[in-house]
């Protein structure tokens, strides 16, 4: 069975894109090839290409494992650790 194709605004492809170089750029630094760091990841060749363009739909574990294979994987507690819109929102219902 096929997934469906994930659908990203241009706006937030730029993040994505941006990802993507910096994984690049971090692989680069350590002086890996695309084919060690692929095969530390755990991940084909292929989806490595992927996630160094910033493709959305490779699985979040992919991304994941790259980073653990750079010793980057602590950035990824970093994702959505500053919730402000959510504690607005909390502070709001409080006042009720």
């Amino acid at each position: 069975m096929r997934s469906k194709k994930v659908v990203v605004f241009p706006k937030y492809k730029i993040i994505w894109d941006q990802l993507g170089e910096n994984i690049t750029l971090a692989r680069k630094r350590r002086k890996l090839t695309a084919i060690q760091l692929a095969e530390r990841a755990a991940i084909e060749r292929a989806t490595l290409r992927k996630i160094e363009r910033g493709d959305p739909g490779v699985s979040m574990g992919a991304y994941f494992n790259v980073l653990k294979a750079l010793n980057l994987h602590e950035d990824f507690l970093k994702l959505a650790v500053d919730d402000e819109l959510g504690r607005k929102l909390q502070d709001l219902d409080l006042l009720k």
